[in-house]
């Protein structure tokens, strides 16, 4: 049997998958066992809407680009070859990296949906003079924008099943492109340490507030890499693009049992700060380029911040135009 004291991380599985605790609770299965299972297990839009509080307050955390340093890994090697190689794009090769880098990490696009970044770096791309010389037609992405207009989750399941569905030669392409990054992910962007000072953050917000990663990054790699960092066992659960917006996965996890001033988002994107507002939430920047000095901050000064109920206003304001004013709108060329 298990013991009847749970641990920190017996505490956060029950909170998240709440059925399965139940059926593990009576066996002999061993606790690491458990912790496999639960690192296995993918979040649902059903973990979201059942998370149980076990604190008033609740930390949403991003990870690319916040927790782990690979935003750069991740659209440098894996990304932005894949856009070339796979729209044979080579004869402006130098224009591609350069647009892609602008709109997925130099720019106030910055962490989006990668579908989204993808259209936003064609349409950009489209319209420069070289490539406009160049006579290399840039893809147009019809479908995509409807998919986009249309409200629907935006990832590699949905996609599949409107390939399925529709058997449209866009989307299937599309989703080949995708699930060819994945790939290269999982075999490049392995063993990417966190940042410092973001466990020991996690260590000291495990005692006060509930914990979970909100992230448009897809969930399977995701949950590898917060397993890697040995990082998983401090959060309830970890939502990725499958899941929906930032936004709509705040909603689910907080709405009805956490109050707006006990909501806080850490991220390093505009798309991060953006999801608080929406869920009248706080936010907490991880500054491009300056993440080591931002953790600090937070777990010095920030986090006593918000559990004293004292981050909303001048303190908060004050990191938000720190971080707004280190991603331009308009790109340099």
């Amino acid at each position: 049997m298990f013991a009847v004291e749970f641990s920190t991380k017996e505490n956060r599985l029950h909170s998240l998958m709440p059925s399965l605790w139940s059926g593990l609770i009576e066996t002999n299965i061993p606790w690491r066992s458990v912790q496999t299972m639960a690192a296995e297990h993918h979040c649902t839009k059903k973990d979201l809407l059942n998370l149980r509080p076990r604190h008033d307050s609740i930390v949403c955390i991003d990870s690319d680009g916040c927790v782990f340093d690979t935003m750069e890994l991740k659209q440098k090697v894996c990304f932005h070859p894949q856009i070339i190689s796979h729209w044979h794009l080579e004869p402006i090769a130098r224009y591609v990296r350069e647009t892609a880098e602008f709109v997925n990490l130099y720019s106030k696009g910055r962490g989006r949906n990668r579908f989204l970044c993808l259209v936003d770096t064609f349409d950009l791309l489209r319209n420069r003079p070289e490539v406009v010389a160049s006579g290399v037609q840039v893809p147009e992405f019809r479908r995509l924008r409807q998919w986009m207009a249309s409200g629907k989750v935006l990832g590699n399941p949905a996609l599949r099943k409107e390939v399925e569905k529709s058997g449209d030669p866009e989307s299937a392409d599309l989703l080949e492109w995708s699930l060819a990054v994945n790939e290269r992910v999982a075999a490049d962007a392995k063993d990417v340490p966190c940042f410092k000072w973001v466990r020991e953050s996690l260590e000291k917000m495990q005692s006060h507030s509930d914990l979970i990663v909100v992230s448009q990054t897809p969930v399977e790699a995701l949950a590898r890499e917060w397993r890697e960092n040995d990082l998983d066992g401090y959060v309830s659960l970890i939502g990725g693009q499958e899941l929906g917006t930032k936004t709509e996965q705040i909603s689910m996890a907080t709405e009805g049992r956490y109050s707006p001033e006990q909501i806080l988002m850490l991220g390093d994107a505009p798309g991060d700060r953006k999801a608080a507002k929406d869920n009248g939430a706080l936010f907490y920047a991880i500054n491009p380029a300056h993440e080591e000095k931002s953790w600090e901050c937070f777990y010095s000064d920030a986090y006593d911040m918000f559990l004293a109920g004292e981050y909303r206003g001048e303190y908060e304001q004050r990191i938000i135009e720190e971080f707004e004013a280190l991603l331009p709108e308009n790109p340099p060329w």
